[in-house]
């Protein structure tokens, strides 16, 4: 099997450099730990209870679900015809050309990074929240975690990918401990009042950001795709079992909070709505005790950030997508891990938060939401070029996975998922668009000015690799 994924990898033009030790439950342990339900929904619990009451959470979470995974089996399809590092920043290169490989390379960085910071924020500020320490120790606690998570992924693969298959079991655990505990001794209401509250049509849309920012970084079973064995079946299972997965234990995770809840615009709108919900159903101490496995899921799915994101980087560096490419491409004769690929992705999180931290005061819901509009702005871009490729015939011969004729349809409504995303992220957070619209123009800049010269995309092309089948 070694042999015939290191063929697979070379029709696309690339050596064996990373060390193949993923299987396929390792593929949907990294995505399911980055997508991380404990996180997503009690770090954004208070501002999605505020905006669209108890029916935003209990309805808007099987909506979120549903769209969410319409994307994943179109990315799926995706990832099982092209199973490399670069993922996305392939897929986009391969099906429309240099430019749109860049852009959603550059546009899945950015969300990557910011996805990073978001969830090692989100964990600090658990963490004091537990605690009781002030608000402005989340910051030492959050550059503690980018270091722990860095010096784990510059130096074992080994490590690094047991402990990925551990946190998909914290996780799970994580969930039916507190889910069974809120149901069984702290539940207020029945099961009616999941879609109680009547909240306006612009307050329940503002809820789901909850659901969307959750539902990231499911695209990282794809960045490890050249250290999975057989990554073209692996791969695409991975991103739709985590994200299957997580639909399910995220309607239990939030039925149990919303239905613990005894009055709502007590705790709406806290930063620390989660505890103060869970504080109340279940006790001082297990309230607390509770929340810490939350903050303890919260590192597991930073360290798998921290994986994706330098895989990602690694694999665009290799082609000479951004500056100081030679160094960001150099992987460790020893431990086979892109050393300085992961160092970056370290530091342009702490960077990413220092500078947001100044101009809003909702930081961590600032970069949740770039985190979200950035990844799915590279999901959304390489799902419609397939479309294009497909309707052209310039893409004919796919992987394992294949919906037939099925795919251009389920396409278009991934697409169009991905633009609605973009509404939900605007209503709950003016400056995470304003960022990104600053991003966009910079990368239009960047293009015009220097990279249109000197960006050549991927070794081979599509032609190329279909001649290969």
């Amino acid at each position: 099997m070694e042999d015939r994924d290191e063929r697979l990898l070379a029709r696309f033009g690339y050596a064996q450099e990373l060390r193949r030790r993923l299987g396929a439950f390792s593929s949907f342990a990294i995505g399911f730990s980055v997508i991380s339900v404990l996180t997503g929904v009690t770090s954004t619990f208070g501002d999605a209870l505020a905006a669209g009451g108890p029916a935003g959470l209990g309805l808007g979470w099987p909506l979120v679900s549903a769209g969410t995974l319409v994307v994943a089996l179109a990315m799926a399809e995706l990832a099982s015809a092209f199973p490399t590092a670069g993922a996305l920043y392939h897929w986009s290169a391969l099906l429309g050309g240099p430019l749109w490989g860049w852009a959603t390379a550059m546009l899945n960085l950015a969300g990557q990074i910011a996805i990073v910071a978001a969830v090692d924020l989100a964990g600090a500020q658990a963490v004091t929240q537990i605690f009781g320490w002030p608000d402005g120790a989340a910051f030492g606690v959050f550059a503690g975690m980018l270091l722990v998570h860095g010096a784990l992924n510059a130096f074992s693969v080994r490590l690094v990918a047991w402990l990925n298959d551990a946190s998909a079991t914290v996780h799970v655990v994580g969930v039916v401990v507190l889910a069974g505990l809120l149901l069984a001794g702290g539940r207020a209401h029945g099961a009616g009042f999941l879609a109680s509250g009547a909240p306006s049509a612009t307050g329940f849309v503002t809820s789901l950001v909850l659901g969307v920012w959750t539902f990231t970084g499911f695209d990282a079973a794809a960045h490890v795709s050249e250290e999975t064995h057989d990554p073209a079946r692996r791969a695409p299972f991975g991103i739709v079992s985590s994200v299957a997965t997580s639909a399910a234990a995220g309607f239990a995770l939030v039925a149990a909070l919303v239905l613990a809840v005894r009055t709502p615009a007590l705790v709406a709108g806290k930063p620390d709505a989660a505890l103060v919900v869970m504080r109340d159903a279940l006790g001082e101490r297990a309230g607390r005790a509770a929340m810490g496995l939350a903050a303890v899921a919260m590192w597991f799915a930073g360290l798998s950030s921290v994986t994706s994101a330098s895989r990602m980087l690694f694999a665009f560096a290799r082609d000479g997508g951004v500056p100081m490419a030679n160094l960001l491409r150099r992987v460790h004769p020893r431990t086979r891990t892109p050393i300085v690929a992961t160092a970056a992705c370290v530091v342009a999180p702490g960077l990413l938060v220092a500078a947001t931290s100044r101009a809003s005061a909702s930081v961590f819901l600032a970069v949740a939401a770039l985190a979200t509009i950035a990844l799915y702005a590279s999901y959304g871009l390489p799902i419609a070029l397939g479309v294009a490729a497909r309707r052209s015939g310039r893409w004919r011969h796919h992987g394992p996975w294949s919906f037939g004729r099925a795919g251009v349809p389920l396409a278009v409504l991934a697409v169009a998922w991905t633009a609605f995303v973009f509404v939900v992220c605007t209503l709950a957070n003016d400056l995470a668009m304003r960022l990104f619209a600053g991003l966009l123009v910079l990368l239009a800049a960047l293009w015009v000015a220097v990279v249109r010269r000197e960006f050549r995309g991927p070794r081979v092309d599509l032609a190329h690799f279909e001649r290969a089948e």
